[in-house]
């Protein structure tokens, strides 16, 4: 109850503070740019907090609290006062417009769901002007499709008609916690949405069966590269055993051989690899 009366006393303080003429705007506005003067600042924000309050209001659809919109709407006034330069000879009003508006887009924007979205300044225009373009539309013809709608509001803001589409969809729903219960019809027990996902990870029995022949073939190499000599076996593993194989000019030079010959003594081992493997374990022919 002190909140929501704190609150009404800011209304009324907002719209009780008198409108600045422009001279008297732009002297406050160079007091507090120059001399960082609080009270010019006060002054210039109180007056202009109608503004916020207006701003916010057009908003107040989107299901959030109207005063935590209107606080928001505060700070996009503050940054806007941080910026402001009073020798352009513009408004404040005018200047400050912009930053209330997307101080408060980007609240909603962080708020609406638990799924972030909007990112781009396609897809903010689509969040914000979705409904209101929909509802005109269905207006003038209340047989049109969700499809030509969509067709026409992508159109309208430049964006894919199947991005209209899934806004829609994500603005005429709510978020679903995967823990929320749902009740089974028929035996009346009561279960979570998660149980109903479809996991991706392989089943227990492939699970084991790829750690078995994971190792079987890591024992399968183990035996070949035994047969190799050391500089043929130094040149397998930093070639094409480690995570970033080394060049045949940077093992040619601390060999002291030529890369040419490198590449050659790889391709024997290789096929010496080859043969063994195929020799001792047949078997990997089928793997």
């Amino acid at each position: 109850m002190k909140a929501v009366s704190a609150d009404r006393q800011m209304v009324r303080a907002a719209m009780a503070a008198p409108y600045l003429e422009r001279d008297e705007e732009h002297a406050l506005a160079v007091r507090w740019k120059d001399n960082h003067d609080q009270a010019a600042l006060h002054k210039i924000t109180m007056s202009h907090m109608r503004l916020v309050i207006s701003m916010a209001s057009k908003f107040r659809n989107f299901g959030l609290p109207l005063n935590d919109l209107i606080q928001e709407g505060h700070v996009g006034l503050l940054q806007a006062a941080a910026r402001f330069e009073p020798d352009r000879e513009v408004r404040f009003s005018t200047y400050a417009t912009w930053w209330i508006r997307a101080s408060v887009q980007d609240y909603i924007l962080r708020n609406w769901s638990i799924v972030r979205g909007g990112t781009s300044s396609g897809q903010k225009s689509l969040f914000f002007n979705l409904r209101r373009l929909r509802a005109r539309m269905a207006q003038a013809d209340p047989d049109l499709p969700d499809s030509a709608i969509h067709s026409q509001i992508a159109n309208a803001l430049g964006v894919h008609a199947k991005d209209v589409a899934v806004m829609a969809a994500r603005l005429s729903g709510s978020d679903s916690s995967l823990d929320a219960p749902v009740a089974d019809g028929e035996s009346g027990a009561s279960s979570e949405r998660m149980d109903f996902l479809r996991s991706e990870a392989p089943l227990p029995d492939e699970q084991v069966s790829t750690m078995i022949d994971e190792e079987r073939r890591h024992s399968w190499l183990g035996n070949a590269l035994d047969t190799l000599n050391p500089r043929e076996l130094r040149i397998i593993r930093e070639r094409r055993l480690a995570e970033d194989g080394a060049t045949l000019e940077s093992l040619g030079e601390s060999l002291g051989i030529s890369k040419e010959r490198v590449r050659q003594i790889e391709t024997r081992a290789l096929e010496k690899l080859r043969t063994v493997l195929m020799r001792e374990t047949p078997e990997i022919a089928g793997l």
